[in-house]
């Protein structure tokens, strides 16, 4: 670890979906709903970037119409973290360093998991529910990968921390903003075409290896 590394306070923002955790969310919710292969298959062709986000998180959040709620609490007991996660998470904080999440995903799975890990600063979407049951759409602003970047902006501002002091971590072509624009961006057992623009890559399997590059930066 370098002096500066060692000294330095830093935000840590991180993508939950296939990076904190190892499933993707709506894919399980679409288990409730006998459409996971179709989902699959759409968050696949946005995490390479091959489709628009927005537009894909509508097209896999309309086929969720008609689940109950009820799927959440069975989403969040399959919800496995990412081998290293928690020790990544613990070290972090142990630093005094600021955790964040902001995801794709969704609000209703994200802030439990963050209660768990006792991150307190999280963004991700919601899903709009109506008689206890989804409506097949998300309500507020969509979690976009340009809404990544602005909320790791905002968080920095808020700690009173220069970008340069930011870690950004992610897998998806939904994080390449964010990565870009963090003081380290890391692609995180990501897709080929977030490997090829992050500045730097962790393979997997655990997620607490992105510390050997965040404590290498002087």
């Amino acid at each position: 670890m370098t002096a500066r590394s060692a000294s330095t306070r830093r935000l840590v923002v991180m993508d939950v979906d296939s990076t904190l955790i190892t499933q993707e969310v709506v894919e399980l919710l679409a288990d409730h709903a006998g459409t996971r292969e179709l989902v699959a298959d759409v968050t696949e062709r946005a995490m390479r970037g091959e489709i628009d986000f927005a537009e894909s998180l509508r097209e896999r959040v309309a086929t969720l119409a008609g689940v109950p709620v009820s799927a959440f609490d069975d989403v969040l007991e399959k919800v496995t973290l990412t081998p290293g996660a928690p020790e990544l998470v613990a070290e972090l904080q142990r630093r005094g360093w600021t955790v964040a999440l902001v995801s794709g995903g969704f609000e209703e799975i994200v802030a439990p998991l963050a209660a768990r890990l006792g991150i307190t600063h999280y963004r991700a979407n919601r899903l709009e529910v109506e008689d206890g049951r989804l409506t097949g759409r998300t309500t507020g602003p969509v979690i976009d990968r340009a809404t990544k970047e602005v909320t790791l902006r905002d968080l920095a501002a808020a700690e009173g921390l220069d970008m340069a002091d930011t870690v950004a971590i992610g897998d998806g072509a939904n994080d390449l903003d964010m990565i870009g624009a963090a003081g380290i961006g890391i692609a995180f057992a990501a897709k080929p075409v977030v490997v090829a623009q992050a500045p730097y890559s962790v393979p997997g399997p655990r997620l607490d290896a992105v510390l050997e590059i965040i404590d290498g930066q002087a």
